[in-house]
């Protein structure tokens, strides 16, 4: 064993040989028509996060690590398909502005960093409140259209647009 080498990382060293090729097949499986590229990237993420992980430090506590590996992977991919999602709605409204128009690659690079963080404020609000504050926002509907509309007292659409805005400034102060 090296000095760099501590037990814990012994374990997760032995967790990747045994379980990388597998975990990267896994994968593959499930992002088909993506090619393996991407399979070997989300495989490399797990893996990053495992050896991030409070269980890293205890590696006996993995019982069963295909499941434990799963798990995470699952996580992974669910991130991965909302980025990829979001990315491609970038893509297509960028399409439609004349390539004269189109912001430098710097520029897209800030916007679509700023797009992932707006969608994870969004995805940390209960649905009823992201659903209210996103039709006050984005559609320009009146308060009172927003409660007759979700079936809730004015109040509380007011409580809900007011929760969005906090989560959104809250993200924009902690930058």
């Amino acid at each position: 064993m090296t000095a760099f080498e501590t037990p814990p990382h012994c374990a997760v060293t032995t967790l990747y040989l045994e379980n990388h090729a597998w975990l990267r097949n896994w994968l593959a499986y499930r992002l088909r028509s993506w090619g393996h590229g991407v399979a070997d990237d989300l495989a490399q993420d797990i893996f990053l996060r495992v050896l991030l992980s409070r269980e890293a430090a205890q590696p006996e506590s993995i019982r069963q690590p295909r499941a434990y590996l799963t798990r995470i992977a699952n996580c992974v991919l669910v991130s991965w398909r909302r980025r990829h999602s979001l990315e491609q709605a970038w893509l297509e409204a960028l399409a439609t502005v004349p390539p004269t128009a189109h912001p430098s690659p710097e520029l897209q690079t800030v916007i679509l960093e700023t797009l992932h963080e707006v969608d994870a404020v969004l995805d940390s609000l209960r649905p009823r409140v992201r659903q209210a504050f996103l039709m006050a926002t984005l559609d320009g509907m009146k308060q009172k259209d927003i409660a007759q509309a979700l079936n809730i007292a004015l109040p509380t659409v007011k409580k809900y647009i007011h929760e969005g805005y906090l989560a959104c400034l809250s993200q924009m102060l902690d930058d």
